[in-house]
């Protein structure tokens, strides 16, 4: 007999798992433009930039993955 597919996390701690993805994504974003206002071209590191971005990347296309599962939207 088949069993059923079900997710690892519980449906009901969708949206909690949203907002604080999201939220997350966002702050490492504000610090990644604030990085890139207020240091100059030679004080850079290209590392801390690919770092700070990929963060931002995950938290922000997870928390947008709960969003959508939240909704409804089954992706």
């Amino acid at each position: 007999m088949a069993t059923a597919i079900s997710s690892p996390v519980s449906v009901e701690w969708y949206p909690v798992y949203a907002f604080f993805l999201i939220a997350l994504g966002l702050a490492v974003t504000a610090y990644f433009f604030i990085y890139e206002a207020t240091s100059t071209r030679k004080s850079r590191k290209l590392s801390t930039e690919f770092s700070s971005a990929i963060v931002a990347s995950i938290f922000l296309g997870f928390g947008s993955l709960f969003l959508l599962l939240s909704s409804g939207v089954y992706v």
